[in-house]
């Protein structure tokens, strides 16, 4: 994989809306975050463009996200928010300069089809915090941001989860993965995932049990499931349940449609739609080790 070159201060950022509306003064807090850590942003012509729930048109959208991945003096792309609307796009864009000066992209939600779009290219991106969400996000999702922009060691230790399966005595393998819905929806396509022998990590929100269930399946189907080191989940907001019950949890669904494969499947990871959100390096290798209750998530430097 290849590593985009890491931030200095002064270094030049985009700042652009790829999916759902964004308001100017929903990322003002975020904004004066980036200007202490030094980085000067430049706004997308049609960040705060409007096209119903979307920002602005296809058209407009693309023509942002190509204008700065062309542009050399831009070292990193920040998405304003997720939502809907990178999958309109994708396929008009031209990705022959950034593969030739890579840099980093950092979002996730409906950016996940961007990490794992570019993974294909053996490049590494960034699943973090959008900027909408820097006002309402812990202190420790931010600082992540920051400190694996600039180049310095990632890693976290996280309780074991009571639903997790299996020990893991220093799993090391490439992560990939992001919203599991996003995951779905690009299977047979030129966005689909790449999860041979690799640890894969999903969250999702706002989902019926039997669509998380089906995704999963789906998943399964098309041998994305079958040759993990392990499978890591984060936050699953608001999964719900259908008149007639479905008769499992998230939780339960997981375990079950991976039971198989026998990997471990970790639980409870801070990351996904909630503060606590913290930044993931996806395309890089981490070690996982459970170990005295604690689950060590370490990221190769």
């Amino acid at each position: 994989m290849t590593t985009p070159p890491y931030l200095s201060p002064a270094d030049k950022i985009g700042v652009i809306s790829t999916a759902k509306r964004t308001e100017p003064h929903e990322i003002e807090h975020a904004l004066t975050l980036l200007k202490s850590w030094g980085l000067q942003s430049v706004i997308g012509a049609n960040a705060f463009a409007v096209d119903g729930f979307l920002a602005g048109t296809d058209a407009q959208r693309a023509a942002d996200l190509q204008q700065m991945l062309d542009d050399t003096s831009i070292k990193a792309i920040f998405f304003t928010r997720g939502g809907y609307g990178t999958l309109r796009i994708i396929d008009s864009i031209d990705f022959t300069a950034f593969k030739e000066n890579p840099k980093w992209l950092i979002g996730y939600s409906d950016i996940t089809l961007l990490h794992s779009h570019i993974q294909n290219f053996s490049v590494e991106t960034l699943h973090a915090v959008m900027l909408q969400g820097y006002a309402g996000s812990t202190p420790q999702s931010v600082e992540s941001v920051r400190k694996a922009l600039f180049g310095e060691s990632v890693s976290y230790d996280v309780a074991v989860h009571e639903r997790s399966r299996g020990e893991g005595q220093g799993i090391t393998g490439t992560l990939v993965g992001g919203n599991l819905s996003i995951l779905y929806a690009g299977i047979g396509s030129d966005s689909e995932i790449d999860t041979d022998g690799k640890i894969l990590f999903i969250e999702d929100i706002d989902e019926y049990l039997y669509h998380y269930d089906r995704m999963l399946v789906s998943l399964k189907r098309a041998g994305k499931l079958a040759k993990l080191k392990a499978l890591v989940v984060g936050t699953l907001i608001d999964i719900k349940d259908s008149t007639i019950p479905f008769g499992r949890d998230a939780y339960q669904i997981t375990l079950e449609q991976t039971a198989h494969y026998g990997y471990p499947v970790y639980f409870g990871f801070p990351a996904g739609h909630a503060p606590d959100n913290r930044t993931l390096i996806m395309g890089r290798e981490i070690t996982v080790t459970q170990n005295e209750g604690i689950v060590n998530y370490s990221f190769r430097s």
